[in-house]
């Protein structure tokens, strides 16, 4: 005959075990889920326009049409990017669907390489997946040597069916503003210095 307390105190390992078990798969779903959500929140972007993000394209659009539109360009560096940077040409007027040309011109104040990275987005937000980037800086970090001087390229069009939609069929001014963020600071001028200094006197 079994003994009822063992019995029970088997079922309760057996409940605890699995449990735990449950417990342990559903943070590393939770894990995975968290990792996953930037590039998928990313890729939301891309496909939807949302947030004023735009499309990146491969070639322009087969038609161009006789309706223009102007766009507007806007420049800024954060705090930690020690960069004058600001528009070739503060605002264009392209026909939707022909493919334009422009650029930013950048320097690189500091006395050191900087590494640097644009966001970009556009507004009105809603006209973010008809404004089609075939290059940009943007695509890719960016590194100026101390004093560099650069003018960065932008080749765009505004994809035509912008006004199929309802508050941009009167083609309004489309403004594209990019921010420059540092990629990494690496170490101080001062801070190396100062190392230097103290390995020479060892």
């Amino acid at each position: 005959m079994s003994d009822p307390t063992a019995d029970r105190l088997a079922v309760a390992r057996r409940r605890g075990k699995r449990i735990a078990i449950g417990c342990f798969a559903f943070s590393m779903g939770m894990l995975g889920a968290a990792y996953a959500s930037v590039p998928l929140y990313e890729l939301f972007c891309q496909v939807t326009g949302y947030g004023g993000t735009t499309q990146r394209a491969e070639a322009g659009p087969a038609a161009v049409s006789d309706r223009s539109i102007n766009v507007r360009f806007d420049s800024n560096a954060s705090p930690g990017v020690p960069w004058q940077f600001q528009p070739n040409e503060r605002q264009v007027t392209v026909k939707l669907g022909e493919v334009r040309q422009t650029s930013y011109h950048v320097r690189n104040d500091a006395d050191y390489p900087v590494t640097a990275v644009a966001t970009f987005n556009v507004t009105p937000l809603s006209a973010g997946v008809y404004f089609n980037k075939l290059y940009c800086f943007c695509f890719n970090e960016q590194t100026l040597q101390p004093g560099e001087v650069v003018d960065m390229p932008v080749v765009f069009f505004v994809d035509p069916a912008m006004l199929e939609k309802e508050e941009l069929k009167d083609a309004p001014t489309i403004t594209l503003s990019y921010t420059f963020f540092p990629v990494s600071k690496g170490e101080a001028p001062v801070a190396a210095a100062r190392q230097g200094a103290s390995q020479d006197q060892l």
